[in-house]
């Protein structure tokens, strides 16, 4: 986040369009992992916002190793979505430009996810209810992966 972190002490709270990448893991039984944020309490996919010169697939594997402690690999663009915006409990506003995956695990040994973005991990049946997510946006890829 040095980048964002770099950017608002040029621009302030102006509002800014960032760009994303989001992935979804499925386990053995069709359930996916989700993370609960450390930020807001509330559920997403993991990912994050892309750093200068790296790539939406480069950002989603950064993303998932701090978010959820896990080596992955993006198998399938699931979706695009530019049409949403998130206002920050700071105040700050951004439209996310989100690159949505399918991901695959390539590694079985995880290592713990940064205790400052992720507070837990858990996988979610999609025939279910699902947990409270943090915007609508991961409301949306929860339909988009429901749909697939």
């Amino acid at each position: 986040m040095a980048y964002i972190h770099d950017l608002r002490q040029k621009v302030g709270h102006m509002r800014l369009i960032l760009n994303s990448a989001s992935g979804a893991l499925l386990n053995d039984q069709g359930a996916v992992l989700l993370q609960e944020r450390a930020d807001t309490g509330g559920w997403g996919f993991p990912g994050g916002y892309l750093e200068y010169g790296e790539s939406y697939a480069k950002c989603v594997q950064r993303e998932y190793l701090e978010d959820a402690g896990i080596h992955i690999k993006p198998v399938k663009l699931l979706a695009l979505q530019d049409y949403d915006e998130y206002t920050y409990p700071n105040g700050d506003v951004v439209q996310p430009i989100n690159a949505f995956y399918l991901v695959q695990a390539t590694k079985q040994a995880p290592q713990a996810p940064k205790p400052s973005e992720t507070l837990r991990t858990k996988y979610f049946a999609l025939d279910q209810e699902p947990p409270r997510f943090f915007n609508a946006q991961h409301a949306q890829m929860w339909e988009i992966l429901r749909r697939n």
